[in-house]
């Protein structure tokens, strides 16, 4: 990696990204697949990522960014936990196995961290994974050093957000990821103008994205928004949101 001594650090990037070292692990609520990238004598990061993406399309771009790259494979082993059934090439999770609980899936964080022997971690969850490790470090305060969250759910949802998932979820189970359903994915992780609209056309993250979603397990997918349509409002803890240009604190 090199000296850090005021230089800029060199980083393959496209060796970091498709490097790592991918375990499966049995936890006390099921298997779950972990990445592993970088020095595991550095502090530990733990990533989480939001529906229907695993570590490689919700945050490959972030290390493909040679700066964001080189900062943090330079200061940090990350820790990429992706949600039942979401890791690269994935099986289809039998229809007996339960559904877990937002709480379950906490759990699993800390399974995680024994399984390599960490203490205390920084996390960087998005969404769904943002919500999933608030929960976690509200639960286990004494293994969190902090929580970076990119568009975490920070309230209950309301009716009409209620009513949208479920319908969503409905087309999810009887149609698999069908066109309107990797829409309203794609609405979810990007602005109208990443998207593209009748004057612009989609960007090539977008249709990067789209592809992968093409290759998602559904019914797996299915069953992690099935457990995230329970979740409440547990943003309690003292935090800075960033939206845009602006933060709330």
């Amino acid at each position: 990696m090199g000296d850090s001594g005021g230089s800029v650090v060199s980083i393959d990037v496209e060796r970091i990204s498709f490097g790592g070292k991918e375990h499966h692990i049995h936890t006390n609520h099921g298997p779950v697949s972990v990445a592993v990238y970088g020095d595991h004598d550095k502090p530990a990061l733990v990533t989480y990522p939001d529906i229907a993406l695993n570590h490689m399309s919700c945050f490959q771009g972030l290390l493909f960014c040679p700066e964001a790259a080189s900062l943090l494979l330079h200061n940090f082993c990350i820790y990429h936990i992706s949600p039942p059934g979401h890791e690269l090439g994935a099986a289809p999770i039998s229809p007996n196995v339960p559904i877990p609980s937002v709480d379950d899936l906490a759990d699993q964080v800390v399974d995680v961290l024994d399984f390599f022997g960490l203490g205390s971690v920084m996390c960087l969850g998005v969404t769904a994974g943002a919500y999933v490790l608030t929960l976690f470090a509200a639960k286990y305060r004494e293994r969190v050093l902090g929580l970076i969250l990119v568009s975490p759910l920070c309230k209950a949802p309301t009716w009409t957000e209620w009513f949208y998932n479920k319908v969503a979820s409905n087309l999810l189970y009887y149609y698999g990821m069908c066109g309107v359903v990797k829409d309203g994915f794609l609405q979810r992780y990007f602005s109208k103008e990443v998207r593209g609209f009748s004057d612009l056309p989609e960007s090539d993250i977008v249709q990067a994205c789209r592809s992968l979603l093409d290759q998602r397990q559904s019914m797996n997918v299915w069953r992690f928004v099935q457990t995230m349509n329970e979740y409440v409002h547990i943003l309690h803890l003292l935090t800075s949101i960033t939206a845009g240009s602006t933060t709330y604190a």
